[in-house]
């Protein structure tokens, strides 16, 4: 049986997202985002003790190739602008302003 390839999107509790692609559709996999940002937008002790992140699949194909599964990440990402530092922690592309 051929392997889904998605692309997800995961939202924090602070409203923010981060959207990003598993050619293998793991249900374990939420990603890689800089963690250094996460852990900035909750600082303390109190904020990490009971949190709840959504895992949400945007888009999926058994027949796409890896490349056709980049494209669609990077322009969801575009599109919810996950690169904009005040929607998301997504830092690629990077973010085009006054465009």
């Amino acid at each position: 049986m051929p392997k889904m390839m998605v692309v997800y999107k995961v939202t924090w509790p602070n409203g923010k997202i981060y959207v990003g692609s598993d050619m293998t559709d793991s249900i374990t996999y939420f990603g890689s985002p800089d963690k250094s940002l996460i852990e900035a937008d909750f600082p303390d002790r109190q904020s990490r003790r009971d949190m709840t992140v959504r895992r949400e699949i945007l888009w999926e194909s058994e027949t796409a190739t890896p490349s056709d599964v980049l494209r669609r990440e990077r322009a969801l990402i575009i599109a919810l602008r996950a690169n904009d530092p005040t929607v998301g922690y997504n830092r690629t592309p990077r973010l085009r302003r006054g465009r």
